[in-house]
């Protein structure tokens, strides 16, 4: 059994394949080589720091966008770049749930089963257990009973460790909340409708089936006692596990590889909503954020590799914000400026420079972490990940460019999380901004990217005010989305009112 994490989409920084074609390469050879490389290398830095200026105006321009377009997403499917998923979650953990109950976490290569015995308000969580499983790679190209039957052994291999801490009450079938990161058409609280495999898998006989009857249907061929009570995508996970230890989480946001948005919604707010659906007042709305557009400071590099990507023209909010492509487009810059202004001197752009996605988010992090007085660690990255010997000048400049772009992404993603507050105070005056309002955070760039979190949080107080950004607290929740849909599981459980 493999224990490598390669989690759901969002919460890592791996990158293990590019969503890129293939592109010729540019030529590595400088006809003539430019005298003073500061000089020559300043318009271009100076153009990417103003095409990448992020000032109040701005924000607020993309927060006041983003809540216009959740309302028309809400309003009716294909309203707006904004999809509005309905989350059919509307029955949130509160703290009372009790028993043991289950978590199955795909959205890679790698999936993830949990456990975790619940204690109600005086015990809480009372143990918790996981496991990483690696998927055999000729399974991601086999048939859906394949795939599934594999998760479904392994899931029975796991449930069989039971003891200690955790036990079963008597009568009582086992629960699972189903954590799926594909792209799905919910249909209920535990039914979904896969609209098509993605990151490397092609399973086939799943599209246009309910991938819950798929997972239910192999358990049952294995044998085991459980069944889906919750199905969720990590970004609904991350707010659910949030929510149990604090009743003031409304918004949860992931900022990893990729990025995405959910929020508790009001019922009578969503014009698209089937009627009847819902005997809740509130449900959980699943943003997929990622995809927004509007008002986005662009700059000639983010729309070469915009141009370059298998979406043109789409996730062009994912594309500025998101680990992916952060350390892309700073390598885009260092290209432009070696072939133009000479930047790493003799003339030439160094041949693995010209790979896309060779320098990644956590490259360009590591260099804004060095305080050494000749930046030896921006010289190893340099050198090690693209094969660059770089002079002081050039370093201080290689600095400067991951500055301008993790402050654009941080800052465009604190003016995001505003427009949904935004949206959300102007439906219920007071209750978001007139009291505390938890925003949940997970995601391996807002953890570990220091810059990025700064910027962020910047951003959302310069547009709240002083004031009101007290009352908005955005706080990390490390991993909630595994434990997360466990609790949705018991959130939803068939035998809730046994409590």
């Amino acid at each position: 059994m493999s224990v490598t994490v390669s989690s759901p989409a969002g919460r890592s920084f791996h990158i293990s394949r590019s969503p890129y074609k293939k592109i010729s390469k540019p030529r590595v050879i400088i006809a003539a080589v430019r005298s003073g490389v500061s000089l020559a290398v300043a318009p271009i830095l100076t153009k990417l720091q103003k095409d990448c200026a992020t000032p109040l105006p701005v924000l607020r321009h993309v927060a006041d966008a983003m809540a216009v377009d959740m309302r028309a997403g809400l309003a009716v499917d294909g309203g707006s770049d904004l999809k509005m998923i309905l989350s059919y979650i509307d029955t949130l953990p509160t703290g009372n749930e009790k028993g043991l109950f289950y978590a199955l976490d795909l959205g890679g290569t790698n999936f993830r089963v949990l456990r975790v015995q619940l204690g109600g308000k005086e015990e809480r969580v009372i143990a918790t257990e996981f496991e990483q499983v690696s998927i055999p790679q000729e399974l991601m190209f086999a048939t859906s009973e394949e795939l599934f039957d594999f998760i479904a052994s392994e899931l029975g291999k796991f449930s069989q460790s039971e003891g200690g801490k955790f036990e079963m009450q008597q009568g009582r079938t086992r629960e699972i909340g189903f954590t799926f990161s594909f792209p799905v058409k919910q249909t209920s609280v535990k039914s979904g409708i896969l609209i098509k495999w993605t990151k490397g898998f092609a399973v086939s006989g799943t599209a246009g089936k309910d991938v819950v009857a798929c997972l239910n249907e192999a358990m049952e061929r294995q044998g085991l006692g459980m069944q889906v009570s919750a199905l969720v995508n990590d970004t609904v996970a991350t707010l659910a596990g949030a929510r149990y230890w604090d009743n003031d989480v409304m918004v949860a946001v992931i900022l990893g590889t990729g990025t995405n948005a959910c929020y508790v919604e009001r019922v009578d707010a969503i014009p698209k909503l089937p009627q009847r659906m819902s005997n809740s007042p509130e449900t959980i709305v699943n943003t997929e954020w990622g995809a927004f557009s509007n008002g986005l400071p662009l700059t000639e590099f983010d729309r070469e590799m915009d141009a370059e990507s298998i979406n043109p023209g789409e996730q062009i909010f994912e594309k500025t914000i998101s680990g992916m492509y952060l350390g892309e487009i700073v390598r885009r810059v260092l290209v432009k400026m070696a072939k133009v202004g000479g930047l790493f001197g003799g003339g030439y752009v160094p041949e693995k420079l010209v790979t896309p996605f060779v320098l990644r988010t956590p490259d360009i992090c590591a260099m804004q972490q060095d305080t050494s007085r000749d930046l030896e660690a921006v010289e190893s990255v340099l050198y090690d990940i693209a094969g660059v010997k770089s002079d002081l000048s050039a370093r201080k400049t290689v600095v400067d460019i991951c500055d301008t772009i993790a402050n654009r992404g941080g800052r465009l993603a604190g003016a995001g999380i505003v427009g949904i507050l935004q949206k959300m105070e102007e439906d219920s005056k007071g209750v978001i901004f007139g009291k505390r309002t938890v925003v949940a955070m997970d995601g391996g760039l807002y953890e570990h990217y220091p810059q990025y979190r700064e910027y962020l949080q910047e951003a959302v107080t310069e547009l709240l005010g002083s004031e009101i950004s007290k009352n908005v607290v955005i706080e990390h929740s490390k991993d909630g989305s595994g434990i997360g849909a466990a609790l949705l599981a018991a959130a939803n459980s068939k035998y809730e009112h046994d409590y």
